[in-house]
């Protein structure tokens, strides 16, 4: 069959990899000049399963009020006059229970180590290059109260199978040398050696010309404008996609499926055709810096608990990310929160990198309240959703691709995580998105 796939991140990209390789003529669509240009651009990373708790946990409704006026905040919520936002901000907080958070980490982690598999397997078809690292993810913690309250997830992570062990400071700077200028403020650490780290953009531009090597299409510089719709009942289906192409004209692209992986914008294009997904875009920031000193600078992935920040080797470079901004779709740099990343990574790693010229940037995360991502059927028997990962899209992205294939196909994919919709059989009538599961009431 012939899919449309709208987005080209790493989650649109890693799905078309899977529908080309199950025999469709696969299409992909959007409005930048190329591949993984937004969200997927200059992220944190990691693939870190073993460290992916949802920011929706028992202890951040009391850190968010702490955080409400500070603009260094790692977590600010700026309130606005939008209905969205604050339906968004009653259930993020509904999904902070203990019971919640506990079976979100469950889901999150069934999607992410499957998702590292399913990617590991790809690096070694594809061999493609990306800055990769396998030397695990190290949590680092300056808090004593921080440190205590890590080892109940640190103790449910080692419950659902991961290796996260506990560390005293010593180990945490045996396993990275490069934190010994900070020795004597580490309280302790948790590790994960299966963990990895690589270059999301890299990456994603490497799938996709592995794609279009294959038969893939990239349509770029194209602005989806809407879904356009036909019949009703259980015969519902998308007939056409309507984009402005780069000469502004107006053009409708049929297919026989299409699949929402448009991050962020996925939720005002869904809503105009009857599609309440409750995703609202985080800002997150990171910034880049060329490597001085390589054996001053970190080779383990690293996270910064106290900071909320994220620090992956990349080659010669240093990625630095966190902080998510609830503050509606602008991508304007805010110079506080630059500063902020600057000034604790000199503090970190004083000597070994160029601080006077960093790169910044910042991208919208697709937030969804529980961070549990939608992926699956609709209530139109030819539109699925591959969106919603929030601030763990490279940790999700090539299982999300993979399963969303299978369910096209209508298999279930192997994995033990609430897809939305039905798989297989006669589509739900409306999108399927149970409080039980964690997403949106």
């Amino acid at each position: 069959m012939k899919v449309i796939v709208l987005g080209a991140g790493i989650i649109g990209t890693a799905s078309a990899w899977f529908l080309q390789k199950a025999g469709h003529e696969v299409t992909v669509i959007d409005r930048q000049p190329g591949v993984a240009q937004e969200t997927s651009f200059a992220n944190g990373c990691q693939i870190s399963v073993s460290h992916a708790e949802p920011w929706a946990n028992p202890g951040a409704p009391l850190k968010l009020l702490r955080w409400l006026h500070r603009d260094d905040a790692p977590l600010l919520f700026r309130p606005r006059a939008e209905w969205l936002q604050w339906r968004w901000g009653l259930q993020f907080l509904r999904e902070c229970t203990p019971a919640r958070a506990a079976h979100n980490i469950r889901q999150i982690v069934a999607i992410a180590e499957y998702s590292r598999q399913t990617l590991q397997a790809l690096r070694a078809e594809t061999g493609i290059d990306y800055d990769c690292e396998t030397r695990g993810i190290l949590h680092f913690y300056t808090d004593e109260t921080e440190f205590a309250q890590s080892l109940s997830a640190a103790q449910l992570m080692r419950d659902l199978g991961c290796p996260r062990r506990t560390v005293d400071a010593d180990e945490a700077v045996r396993i990275e040398p490069a934190l010994a200028s900070i020795r004597e403020k580490l309280v302790g650490a948790d590790f994960t050696p299966t963990d990895e780290s690589g270059d999301v953009y890299k990456f994603s531009a490497g799938l996709a010309r592995a794609c279009e090597q294959a038969g893939t299409r990239f349509i770029f510089n194209n602005i989806v404008t809407r879904l356009l719709t036909e019949g009703g009942g259980t015969s519902s289906r998308i007939a056409a996609v309507e984009v402005i192409d780069e000469h502004g004209r107006h053009q409708q692209l049929k297919a026989d499926g299409f699949v929402l992986a448009l991050g962020s914008f996925s939720q005002p294009l869904a809503k105009r055709i009857g599609i309440d997904l409750m995703i609202y875009p985080g800002k997150g920031y990171s910034a880049t810096y060329d490597v001085q000193e390589p054996t001053l600078a970190p080779m383990v992935s690293l996270t910064d608990d106290g900071h909320k920040l994220v620090i992956s080797r990349l080659g010669d470079r240093l990625r630095v990310a966190g902080t998510a901004e609830i503050n509606g779709y602008s991508r304007d740099l805010n110079e506080v929160r630059c500063e902020a990343i600057t000034r604790r990574t000199r503090e970190l790693f004083p000597n070994a990198c160029d601080y006077e010229n960093p790169v910044y940037w910042s991208g919208l995360r697709p937030m969804t309240p529980s961070n549990i991502p939608y992926i699956g059927r609709t209530r139109y028997n030819n539109l699925f959703l591959n969106t919603g990962h929030g601030t763990l899209g490279w940790t999700m992205g090539c299982g999300s691709g993979r399963a969303i294939a299978d369910i096209i196909a209508g298999r279930r994919p192997d994995l033990d995580f609430a897809f939305a919709g039905e798989v297989g059989g006669s589509p739900a009538p409306v999108l399927v998105s149970l409080p039980t599961h964690g997403q949106n009431a």
